[in-house]
Order: C-alpha cells, then sequence, then structure tokens
C-alpha cells in the first residue's frame, strides 16, 4: 500500500502542480501582489488597457466639437464600459476573501467594500449607468470628470502606489508636523505683509486674508506675479519668505523619500526570504 503523500512528490516532480479553486486563481489574476511573475497579470492587462481607452473617452467627450450629435454612441460605449467594470467590481468582491488585507467572510467583504479604491470603482460604474437626462451643465460636467475617476484605479495595478501609500502612513506624524510648520509660517509671512505693505497696496494686502494669497504663492515657491510687494521693507520680508518657503517645500519631500526607500527595501527583504523559504521547502518535499 502506497503512502498518501507520494502523488503529491511525484506530481511535484514532474512540475504538475494541483489546480487552484477558481477564486484562488481568479485572485491572482487580479491582485498585483499575488501575481507571482513580473508586470501584469492578462487579466490585470486587460483592466488596464479598458481604464486608459475609457479614461481618453471621458476626456474627448467633453470636446462639444467632437461630441456634438454623438451622443447616443458615446452613451453606448459608456454603458459597456459600465458592465465591463460591474463585472471586474463583482469579481474583486468576491475574491476580496483570498486576500491577507481583508479576511474571509463576510467581514472581508465589508472591508473590501469600504476601501478607498472600492469606494472609487462604485463611484464610476454609478456614473455609467445612472447620468439623468436634462442635467444642468455644471452637474453633467461633475458627472464626467467622475468618469474619469477610472484612472486613479490604476494605482492598484502598482506596487510602488502600495509603497507609497504604506510610506505615507509610516510618516504620516512627521507629514502633519509638516503641515503645521508651513501653515503657521504661511499666516505668519501673510501678517508681516499685511503689517508693512497694507497701506500701500489695501486691495492686494489691505486684510490678513488677502495677504495669504500671496504668501501660499510664494511658499510653494510658484509666485504667479499678480500680488507682489512695493515697498523695501516689504520686498526684504517676501525675499525671507521666499527663501524659507524653498526649505519648508524639501521638508516633507525628504520625509516621503526616506519613508519609500524604506518601504521598498522592506518588501524586497520581505520577497528574499519568502524565495528561500519556498526553496527550502522544496528541498524538504525533494528530500
Amino acid at each position: 500500500m502506497s503512502e498518501p503523500s507520494a502523488a503529491p512528490k511525484d506530481a511535484a516532480r514532474r512540475g504538475r502542480a494541483p489546480l487552484l479553486p477558481l477564486r484562488r486563481r481568479l485572485y491572482v489574476q487580479l491582485d498585483p501582489a499575488a501575481w507571482p511573475k513580473r508586470g501584469l497579470s492578462p487579466v490585470n492587462l486587460i483592466v488596464f488597457i479598458t481604464i486608459i481607452v475609457t479614461s481618453i473617452l471621458a476626456v474627448i467627450e467633453t470636446e462639444p466639437t467632437i461630441a456634438k450629435g454623438r451622443d447616443n454612441l458615446f452613451n453606448a460605449m459608456e454603458l459597456v464600459v459600465g458592465a465591463f467594470f460591474s463585472i471586474e467590481y463583482i469579481a474583486r468582491a468576491w475574491t476580496a476573501a483570498e486576500s491577507p488585507r481583508y479576511g474571509p467572510g463576510w467581514r472581508g467583504l465589508l472591508r473590501y467594500v469600504r476601501s478607498p479604491i472600492a469606494i472609487i470603482d462604485l463611484i464610476s460604474i454609478a456614473t455609467s449607468f445612472l447620468t439623468p437626462a436634462g442635467l444642468q451643465p455644471y452637474l453633467l460636467r461633475a458627472f464626467r470628470v467622475a468618469r474619469i475617476l477610472r484612472i486613479a484605479k490604476l494605482g492598484r495595478m502598482s506596487n510602488a502606489m502600495s509603497y507609497l501609500i504604506e510610506a505615507m502612513m509610516a510618516r504620516r506624524y512627521e507629514l502633519l508636523f509638516s503641515l503645521f510648520v508651513s501653515l503657521t509660517f504661511m499666516v505668519f509671512s501673510a501678517s508681516l505683509l499685511y503689517l508693512v505693505e497694507g497701506p500701500a497696496q489695501p486691495d492686494k494686502f489691505g486684510s490678513i486674508p488677502r495677504a495669504l494669497w500671496w504668501a501660499t504663492a510664494a511658499l510653494t515657491t510658484i509666485g504667479y506675479g499678480d500680488v507682489y510687494p512695493i515697498t523695501v521693507l516689504g520686498r526684504i520680508f517676501a525675499a525671507m519668505t521666499a527663501v524659507a518657503g524653498i526649505g519648508l517645500v524639501a521638508m516633507p519631500t525628504g520625509i516621503m523619500a526616506a519613508a519609500f526607500s524604506e518601504a521598498v527595501q522592506r518588501h524586497s527583504r520581505d520577497i528574499h526570504q519568502a524565495k528561500g523559504a519556498e526553496g527550502g521547502a522544496a528541498l524538504e518535499a525533494d528530500g
């Protein structure tokens, strides 16, 4: 009588792994983190191309010279796109139980449905089917912009996006502190310009809220040139503000760069450890 473990070992030696359940196979196709090869899976590649094409169509639809007289064509294409993304949403919700981020059961499904990317999916699907006729122009524009939100779905296709989100969460307190420092310095700069420049330009620096527009443009190193000081003292303070703004902008950039590098290194280390564990398990199975 043969041992029960002999068949799986023989199948592994011949390179024929047992078939995975349908939900697991679909999860591997849909989740880039679960895809064992480089690049996108075939299913995600189709989704990627569809997102790019539909985003271009949503942009083109806003041009009156192109969209005029083709409303039925664009509406039909939008219905087809909505059906495609509805199927994708249902598939991702069904396979959420396979992901360690969400977990099994209805609780895992609820976690997925409440995730930001799933909410974006629902909004883009809803705008495909629920755009009512006779909308005011600004509401119609809002619906069209919501369709362009599909391009945000590309974030799930890249591991780099998950690294970026992880880096932001790991350094959220440092980023919030840098934001607080920037806002404090912005108000301080606007107050100084209100004090020294307000009498000369009351229409532009006559109040701290008015001066805040200049402080925002100066601290972010944009400098539109529509508002600028004309007094000597105001220009001195403006120069100091502009120089300090360079450092304030660089501060969160350095925090994010360091956190992103740490996230990439950590994931690379985890992948190497996982491959080493798989290799050891394979050698043990062969033995």
